[in-house]
């Protein structure tokens, strides 16, 4: 599948917003953005990022254990970084809400 930047780009929008809702695992994320707006293999995308194939198996099939540092590596490409996101996903959906943001902006 080729996209186009604007394709990309909404479809990086739509996997984010799927994630911090809880609809979608870190590591389940890391495989669609890298296969779906990147198109790169495992190995490709490892050696982009410069990390070991086996530490991406493992980020993309939640396996624990990668400090942040790597973390940020293999999400760097796709401008994003470790950060905190709500644990409840009512929190998330209110937060991606732009109605609800203003509601409660002070003026």
């Amino acid at each position: 599948m080729s996209l186009n930047t604007d394709q990309r780009q909404a479809l990086l929008i739509s996997l984010l917003r799927q994630h911090l809702k809880g609809e979608l695992s870190q590591g389940a994320l890391l495989k669609q953005l890298r296969k779906d707006v990147l198109g790169f293999s495992q190995t490709r995308y490892a050696e982009l990022v410069g990390i070991s194939r086996r530490t991406l198996t493992d980020i993309e099939q939640n396996k624990g254990g990668q400090t942040q540092s790597v973390i940020n590596k293999v999400f760097k490409p796709f401008g994003l970084q470790m950060g905190l996101i709500p644990i409840q996903p009512h929190i998330a959906s209110y937060l991606l809400n732009e109605k609800a943001e203003s509601a409660v902006t002070p003026t």
